[in-house]
């Protein structure tokens, strides 16, 4: 089809090019010009193609705002995480951007820093912005963030975390304001994974496990909960072995806790971190201090992030499956964008203990 590519006459008082410009040129229709723009892989190549090159002619910027006007909704995804400096978020943010790009969809992302009140006013920013649907870290939410999610009627599924119960109905979506079937939920169960390393070093025959921890946001408090279910299952339970700090988790602060820790209590001979960064610096301490892992004491982590394979000795943790969190998530979001209903509301993904020689 012969199509002009001559600059078109257009009526705005803008003065902008148009998506009905870029159609008209192309010879096709405005819906098949948008769906080219966003890269969606059921449009012909050459067509796909063709209208980008008539897009780039005619120096047409797409402007988001007006197309979400004119549909009651953007092609943006709003994803809201804790942090940035984490690995584990970096991962599960790659692969949910990854699966929602090849659908066309783009990103919005904001930073919460796990803080209840920044997180709210991110969410009501975003809302601006007629997202077609919300990615959002845990379930913990202060009650008028709930109540926004829930009014807003945009489509949303938690990451990593899981309702106490399958099937259950969270307190982010109360009043009956939910969706009938969610809360909608892609993440394993912390406390689950908690005990289960606990059980770990107490098969390793520890006696006095401390949990050392940092952050302290509620997944960890609930790493927290599994250390102590499996301790008092054994009779082995003292809540002086728990080792709690508000500080944000790092290296240092892990070498710090170590060192506190088996000065002020040597019959400690085992330290579950709550998280790698922490247990990579409690080995490097260890280390220069003479002391001997895991013969003197052991040491464990979670999230199996990067390094932690190559300390010395190499990190005993729990591995989780972040990337495939923000894959398994972003695939049912668009589940619910397209009015799909998921065929699980909670998917657990599971976790698994990676026993290496620091235990």
């Amino acid at each position: 089809m012969k199509t002009s590519l001559s600059r078109p006459k257009h009526h705005r008082s803008t003065g902008r090019i148009t998506l009905n410009d870029v159609a008209q040129a192309a010879g096709v229709s405005p819906s098949t010009v948008s769906r080219a723009l966003r890269g969606e892989r059921a449009v012909d190549p050459d067509l796909v193609q063709r209208v980008m090159a008539v897009s780039e002619k005619l120096g047409y910027v797409p402007d988001p705002a007006a197309r979400a006007l004119a549909s009651q909704r953007s092609d943006h995804v709003t994803i809201l995480i804790p942090l940035l400096t984490n690995a584990l978020f970096v991962d599960l943010l790659e692969a949910a951007q990854r699966t929602l790009r090849a659908a066309g969809f783009q990103t919005l992302m904001g930073v919460t820093h796990y803080n209840a009140s920044e997180e709210e006013q991110l969410l009501r920013e975003q809302m601006h912005h007629r997202p077609a649907g919300m990615l959002i870290t845990g379930l913990d939410h202060s009650l008028s963030t709930q109540k926004l999610m829930a009014r807003s009627k945009v489509p949303c599924v938690h990451l990593m975390d899981l309702p106490e119960e399958l099937g259950s109905t969270s307190a982010a979506f109360a009043e009956g304001e939910s969706i009938t079937s969610g809360p909608y939920c892609v993440g394993f169960r912390q406390v689950d994974a908690g005990e289960a390393m606990t059980q770990h070093l107490l098969a390793q025959g520890k006696q006095r496990i401390v949990f050392a921890a940092a952050q302290l946001d509620p997944r960890v408090m609930q790493r927290l909960q599994g250390w102590r279910k499996a301790l008092k299952a054994s009779q082995k339970y003292d809540p002086t072995l728990e080792w709690l700090n508000p500080a944000p988790s790092s290296l240092a602060l892990g070498g710090l806790m170590f060192e506190q820790i088996v000065k002020q209590n040597p019959a400690v001979d085992a330290i579950f971190f709550c998280n790698d960064d922490l247990a990579q610096g409690a080995l490097l301490a260890a280390m220069r201090l003479g002391i001997s892992v895991p013969q003197r004491v052991a040491i464990a982590g979670f999230n199996d992030l990067t390094g932690s394979d190559q300390m010395w000795p190499p990190l005993t943790t729990v591995r989780t499956p972040r990337a495939q969190v923000g894959e398994a998530a972003a695939k049912m979001l668009l589940q619910l964008i397209h009015g799909e209903t998921p065929e699980q509301a909670q998917l657990d993904l599971g976790f698994e203990i990676v026993a290496r020689q620091s235990t």
